[in-house]
């Protein structure tokens, strides 16, 4: 029997399907207005409160861009400067910067500690809220001087970990926290 090859357009690709490297490559676009590599999007736009323009950061997979400033003005006065490979850069160490310190911030709201001194010695007191969008809960954990945990309890994600109230769990042997 003889072999059944496609020769149809469709099944024809400029890339392997596995060559993600080669996919990202053709992903690459280098316009004044349009940047896209690496994962980030450049784009200049018209400044909708002023006649000047914008410059849009956008991570890829993101529904909201990162950064948005002001872009410079070519010129001529009236159209804005190109993007080039140093601005881009620059743009994405900045935009980078703010994600960072977006999660850092985050990580403060979700992750609280205090120390409390025990009989047994020095008790490091976690409470991590866990944002779940149906059930938001939060965990409070102690911890020895080395590291092992004590204890855990659930509790509401509105709990307030105080210095009293972590000395209070430890005071009643790490039980039931109210």
């Amino acid at each position: 029997m003889p072999a059944m090859t496609d020769s149809s357009p469709a099944a024809v690709s400029d890339f392997p399907a596995d060559d993600s490297a080669a996919q990202a490559l053709a992903e690459v676009i280098q316009e004044a207005r349009l940047w896209r590599k690496d994962g980030w999007t450049a784009r200049v736009i018209k400044n909708e409160d002023d006649d000047g323009w914008a410059v849009e950061m956008i991570k890829d997979g993101e529904p909201e861009p990162a950064l948005v400033g002001p872009w410079t003005m070519g010129r001529d006065k009236k159209n804005p400067k190109p993007l080039d490979t140093s601005a881009f850069n620059t743009l994405v160490k900045t935009a980078s910067e703010v994600l960072r310190r977006h999660e850092q911030q985050l990580r403060a709201l979700l992750h609280k500690r205090v120390s409390v001194r025990t009989a047994e010695g020095d008790v490091e007191v976690t409470l991590d809220i866990v944002p779940d969008e149906y059930e938001p809960y939060a965990l409070v954990s102690a911890f020895d001087a080395f590291g092992e945990q004590l204890a855990q309890a659930r509790v509401a994600p509105n709990f307030k970990l105080t210095k009293a109230n972590a000395e209070t769990w430890a005071e009643g042997g790490f039980g039931r926290i109210e």
